[in-house]
């Protein structure tokens, strides 16, 4: 166990000075950190400008889209329409239809079908894009929808007007999103990089690898849309549906319609081991555990036998063996030999304390018993003298209550007889005590009548005087009760029984007699007992034996912070009961 916690000692030393590089090696840390901060940085950078590089470009074919519909926009009703819409379609690259629509919505003019357009863009009075122009918007780009018969394009539309400025339908051409989509060929983009476009509610529209923009909770990139519409771009990072965390970057490309979304996967926490594993970590690593070994080594030898040494002189001091000193401490270095010499004079210190506590209490205790015993003394003397006065005494009732006198006295006399024989003159045995004073009250009226066989069935428990002076003198009072009252002139039987029930306590004293005589409870012993039973936060109560006579019961709180000498009386059963016999 010593040497197990002294290696442990030994390896805190160890720690504790190769400390002292520590600083060294987390600057190279932090430094190394920066580095990889400042690439994680310029990665975001080079998304963000991907982002806006792919943005433009789309931006570029959709205002040259624009262009062309404003530029067509006049001439589009004329006989020639459609031939001329058709051959531009078939001309220009990346283009699916271009239309005319009317007022209403009606297609006037469209490419490709001489007799008019397909399905679902047309006719389009109630469509959300055809309202936004009639309303007054320049310009708007929406997706096309499912049942227009396009694969996935986009709506450009433009509003037409007259001259007075009055609504005159609208130019719109069908553009393929694959035409506008950002190149992930991009050389400036980082591996494995993903792009997509979206909506203005952030919906992907199409996109490289749809899965790059499924978030791991299962929502979706819509949240960046309001950063992108005020600021032009955004930038932000979140994990996918592959949960592997991913920096995004987007940008907008035709007013609040349409965004360009680029994603690549984000730096992992050690790739800055790659920036420079040698000099960043292993020579760092390197000197710190040379350094923790030598220390390891050395403290050994200088430090840890010494401190095993003076550990087990410390232990034998915790066993009160202070006659054991350090002496072969004194070839230990100067720090050693110091502690060694403050265990010596704390050994001395103690030694000297533990005598004079020692003789103080063999003192105290001496004078204590000599209090206690002459107390008895003086008590007896009264007993003594109570006793010459009731034999001087004619007078039945005045002999029985000196009697009574003398006995209550006797009782306490024996409290204190008993407390300066035990072994702690603070305390006495419940038990012992009790066993005592039956033997004592019974005897006392032995010579003066039948015979009265008693018996005590008593558990174990500590008390202090004040509580044993009026559980005594309760005892006494039931006892003469029972003498007076139940063995008059034919003796008997009488039980005496203490219970330990945990928190309360029951004393209870049974005679064989006759019973209670009615208006025996208004006697003055009766009353006394009562007070008693008070002076213990309990009660007494008289009840009919079930075998005849009567049964006297107080029932106390059980003294705090005492318990019982035998421990299986706490449970208040036979194990651990004494029981006496006398005659």
């Amino acid at each position: 166990m010593n040497t197990a916690r002294f290696q442990g000692i030994r390896f805190r030393l160890g720690v504790a000075m190769a400390l002292a590089l520590l600083p060294i090696f987390i600057l190279i840390l932090i430094q190394t950190q920066a580095d990889f901060s400042q690439q994680a940085e310029d990665r975001k950078v080079d998304l963000q400008l991907a982002a806006e590089r792919s943005a433009g470009s789309a931006k570029a074919r959709l205002d040259g889209a624009q262009v062309l519909l404003r530029a067509l926009s006049p001439d589009a009703l004329g006989p020639y329409c459609a031939p001329r819409l058709t051959a531009l379609v078939d001309r220009l690259e990346g283009y699916e239809g271009l239309y005319r629509l009317s007022p209403t919505g009606e297609a006037v003019c469209a490419s490709g079908r001489p007799d008019g357009v397909r399905a679902g863009l047309a006719p389009a009075a109630g469509a959300d894009w055809f309202q936004r122009l009639r309303r007054g918007e320049d310009l708007v780009v929406v997706r096309a929808p499912a049942n227009a018969g396009y694969p996935a394009a986009l709506i450009v539309a433009v509003r037409s007007e007259r001259p007075m400025g009055r609504f005159d339908g609208a130019m719109a051409a069908v553009i393929p999103l694959s035409a506008l989509q950002p190149d992930i060929e991009d050389p400036a983009l980082p591996s494995a990089s993903e792009a997509a476009l979206t909506d203005g509610a952030g919906r992907i529209l199409v996109a490289s690898d749809p899965a790059a923009f499924r978030l791991a909770d299962g929502g979706d990139v819509s949240g960046w849309v309001a950063r992108a519409r005020d600021e032009g771009t955004a930038v932000f990072a979140a994990k996918d549906s592959r949960n592997q965390r991913r920096d995004y970057a987007g940008a907008v490309l035709a007013g609040g319609d349409l965004y360009a979304l680029l994603s690549a996967p984000a730096p992992g926490l050690l790739s800055w081991a790659r920036l420079n594993p040698i000099g960043s970590l292993l020579l760092p690593l390197g000197a710190w555990l040379t350094a923790f070994a030598a220390v390891m080594l050395l403290s050994e030898r200088i430090f840890i036998r010494w401190l095993d040494y003076l550990e087990r002189i410390a232990a034998l001091y915790a066993k009160g063996r202070f006659s054991v000193r350090p002496l072969q401490a004194m070839n230990a270095p100067a720090e050693i030999r110091t502690m060694a010499r403050t265990l010596d004079e704390m050994a001395e210190a103690i030694t000297v304390r533990d005598r004079e506590l020692m003789n103080s209490i063999a003192e105290k205790d001496a004078l204590m018993r000599e209090i206690h015993h002459r107390v008895k003394n003086n008590l007896q003397i009264i007993s003594s003298l109570l006793s010459m006065q009731q034999r001087a005494l004619t007078d039945a009732p005045a002999k029985a209550a000196l009697g009574d006198t003398r006995q209550r006295i006797s009782a306490l006399a024996l409290i204190y007889r008993t407390l300066y024989q035990s072994d702690d003159i603070r305390h006495a045995d419940a038990r012992d005590f009790l066993t005592e004073l039956v033997g004592q009250l019974v005897a006392s009226e032995a010579g003066r009548g039948p015979v009265v066989v008693s018996s005590v069935e008593a558990d174990s428990l500590l008390v202090d005087p004040d509580k044993l002076a009026p559980l005594a003198l309760w005892l006494v009072e039931a006892v003469t009760n029972a003498q007076k009252h139940a063995f008059a002139g034919r003796g008997g039987v009488l039980k005496v029984r203490f219970r330990v029930l945990g928190d309360t306590s029951t004393l209870e004293v049974e005679d064989d007699g006759p019973g209670a005589s009615a208006g025996a409870e208004v006697g003055v012993g009766r009353t006394l007992m009562g007070a008693f039973a008070k002076q213990l936060r309990g009660e007494a109560e008289f009840i009919e034996s079930p075998g005849g006579g009567a049964i006297a019961r107080m029932t106390f709180a059980t003294p705090e912070a005492l318990s019982p000498t035998d421990p299986a009386d706490k449970s208040g059963g036979q194990d651990g009961t004494g029981t006496v016999r006398s005659r």
